[in-house]
């Protein structure tokens, strides 16, 4: 009888479809997310004013950042460069270092022609260790701060004292002088008023500013320079160690820079425009 002959059994893998387009889906997927990008940037644009659109046509016409004249930014106040119409605006940046350097002293000598004209009215003596002149990025903050004892206004009110209204046409005077625009805020601690009444810190420190505001515009502030008048109650202290202390009542008068000013003027023209 014929022996069996051996069985040979082949086994043969299988290969896996993956290894030659294993990455294919990740070029189709940036392609996706890229054109996705496109189109919402197309539909932001769509929305926007007429001024952003020229401005950001005006930034592809020449995005290159070792140019003398570079394209002016989305935001109002950006770098100068091109209009709507495509005619070049030679106006000195503010992000422009001399130019920041030169309004922050015309600043500075302000306050200081301010403190000269104080200092030559002896009826103010007692007042004018409490005036602080402070040079920041939104400009130089003038802030009427008051004191145990001596204020600028009748206590609990927004009556001006004598005194005070002459401290605020001399500041007035010497701030009409200039281009920049003015905030008046008003500030209060955190003493509460007595329980019912309905007038409160948020009310005194308006109306304070307000008082303050028609002082100014009286006395030399030109047409249109005052910007905004706010009242914070006791939401920002000048002492938050100590919040019942009297030097956190006080009215401050911010004379904006223009980069200040320019940045908020176009933050609220664009809400207005895309609300």
């Amino acid at each position: 009888m014929k022996p069996h002959a051996p069985v040979i059994i082949v086994k043969r893998r299988r290969q896996g479809h993956g290894g030659h387009h294993g990455g294919a889906w990740k070029v189709a997927y940036a392609d996706f997310v890229t054109a996705m990008m496109a189109f919402f940037l197309v539909m932001w644009l769509v929305g926007q004013s007429q001024q952003v659109k020229a401005n950001v046509a005006g930034y592809f016409r020449d995005p290159g950042v070792f140019e003398h004249e570079r394209s002016k930014g989305i935001l109002a106040g950006g770098a100068p460069g091109m209009e709507a119409g495509g005619t070049p605006r030679p106006v000195a940046p503010p992000d422009d270092p001399a130019a920041l350097a030169r309004e922050r002293q015309a600043l500075t000598d302000a306050a200081e022609r301010i403190r000269e004209s104080l200092s030559r009215v002896p009826d103010i003596a007692t007042l004018r260790d409490q005036i602080e002149f402070t040079i920041t990025a939104e400009g130089l903050r003038i802030e009427l701060v008051e004191r145990a004892g001596s204020s600028f206004f009748d206590s609990g009110s927004a009556v001006l004292r004598g005194e005070s209204v002459r401290i605020l046409m001399i500041i007035a005077v010497e701030l009409g002088k200039l281009a920049n625009d003015v905030v008046v805020e008003g500030h209060t601690d955190r003493r509460p008023y007595a329980k019912g009444n309905r007038y409160g810190n948020w009310e005194l420190s308006a109306d304070r500013a307000n008082a303050a505001r028609r002082e100014m515009e009286g006395a030399g502030l030109t047409a249109g320079q005052l910007r905004t008048v706010r009242g914070f109650a006791d939401t920002e202290l000048h002492l938050t160690a100590d919040p019942l202390d009297p030097r956190n009542r006080r009215v401050s008068i911010v004379v904006r820079s223009q980069v200040a000013a320019a940045l908020d003027r176009a933050i609220h023209e664009n809400a207005v425009t895309n609300p």
